[in-house]
């Protein structure tokens, strides 16, 4: 009898590059290492070759085919997979030189994506995303067509629709985009309950792996998973923190970015990055251990340009301090805020830039509250924070910081100077 093994087998694959000079090769293909590994597969040898312009029908030049093939079958590898978007000609040509399944950088982080997916909308928007960027490649799949079911590449809700024709995929679609309507309706109908309520939002973004989900830990107890992965937080989460000043804020863990990424996702989650366009305040939280630090904050900052956010404070802050020595910090990164959310330097500094941040509808004010409507000073407990109260004479003498809200409802106890 054969025994069956319950240890899952690690595809090794081999990583491919045509460097044309319009981006940093080199970096992209780090990255990819990492989008590699997330995915659960080992990134075991690469290739790179320079060209004026990727081969139409094969991607790289017929010699470095032969290479790949010959590395392939001397080392076993399962995987093919190319750092850039491939068309469906060159992934059959590949896949019928080399006998070994291909797959390209947009399907390797849509992958990741179906995986880490959890909330409805974001399993909604992964589906999305697979479906419009495997409509027109459903003719003349070889080897990809024959490996719907498991494996790197072929993960999500969106896996299954693939045997069907192209006019029940564009159903689907259209059926996905009026489920993400009403979603962004439910989203947009807290965004506004939020500010009626005159609650604060920050957001926290930043290129991924920078340590969003870490540093939302060390803040608030968030309980959000934290792992040395790209892409390992994909669902907005969101928490209460309270400020050193007592103010309390809601504060937003956002999905990762990465460089080069594929339109069919920017598209795809720009609603859940407009939780950040829509925040009071913005953390641009970068990898300071990074070699590509200043290009991550670059990212980050195109996007939310992009986004509409130049008039929200932005505080950018660098992260992982702990693994660089303190001059190459002052060399590079002086008037940054510095921080490790692992070991939670620095985080007094960060809070202190948040309360100097908060928006202008907290309101500090000097009250003296009647004894007959001393209930207000609860909700100013609650909802902002209650700096002194003393009980005189003529009632309750209170300092406090207050919002919008709740000033409507102390302003005829407001004592003003003369």
């Amino acid at each position: 009898m054969e025994l069956i093994s319950n240890e899952e087998i690690i595809p090794r694959a081999l990583l491919v590059s045509v460097d044309t000079g319009n981006f940093d090769t080199e970096a992209s293909m780090d990255e990819l290492f990492e989008l590699v590994k997330s995915a659960g597969a080992e990134p075991a040898f690469s290739v790179i070759q320079k060209l004026q312009k990727p081969e139409s029908a094969t991607f790289v030049g017929s010699g470095k085919l032969e290479e790949i093939k010959n590395v392939c079958d001397s080392e076993e590898l399962d995987l093919i997979i190319a750092d850039s978007e491939l068309s469906p000609t060159q992934i059959k040509n590949i896949e019928n030189y080399t006998g070994v399944r291909v797959i390209d950088r947009t399907t390797l982080i849509l992958d990741i994506f179906a995986l880490r997916a959890r909330s409805k909308e974001g399993k909604l928007q992964v589906e999305l995303a697979q479906l419009k960027y495997m409509l027109p490649r459903l003719t003349g799949k070889g080897i990809e067509m024959s490996r719907l079911g498991g494996g790197i590449g072929t993960r999500g809700p969106g896996e299954t629709k693939l045997e069907t024709d192209r006019r029940h995929i564009r159903r689907r679609i259209e059926t996905l985009k009026d489920e993400l309507d009403e979603v962004e309706k439910h989203r947009q109908m807290l965004r506004n309950r939020r500010e009626k309520d005159g609650i604060i939002t920050c957001a926290i973004v930043g290129y991924t792996n920078a340590g969003k989900s870490t540093l939302m830990n060390a803040l608030t107890d968030a309980g959000v998973l934290a792992q040395d992965k790209l892409f390992a937080t994909l669902d907005p989460t969101s928490r209460a923190l309270k400020l050193p000043s007592g103010v309390s804020i809601m504060l937003i863990d956002t999905v990762g970015l990465v460089r080069r990424l594929p339109h069919h996702l920017v598209e795809a989650f720009r609603s859940t990055l407009e939780e950040a366009a829509q925040s009071d305040i913005i953390i641009n939280l970068c990898d300071a251990s990074s070699d590509e630090a200043r290009v991550h904050l670059s990212v980050t900052n195109d996007l939310l340009e992009s986004l509409g956010c130049g008039d929200t404070p932005i505080i950018t802050v660098l992260n992982k301090c702990d693994l660089l020595d303190d001059i190459t910090l002052a060399q590079d990164f002086n008037s940054y805020i510095k921080i490790s959310a692992k070991n939670g330097d620095g985080i007094d500094k960060l809070l202190e830039a948040i309360d100097s941040n908060l928006p202008v509808r907290m309101k500090r004010v000097s009250l003296l509250v009647p004894f007959k409507s001393a209930g207000v000073i609860s909700d100013i407990r609650e909802k902002g924070t209650l700096i002194s109260e003393e009980y005189i004479s003529e009632g309750i003498a209170v300092e406090a910081i207050v919002d919008k809200i709740i000033y409507a409802r102390v302003k005829e106890f407001e004592i003003k100077e003369n």
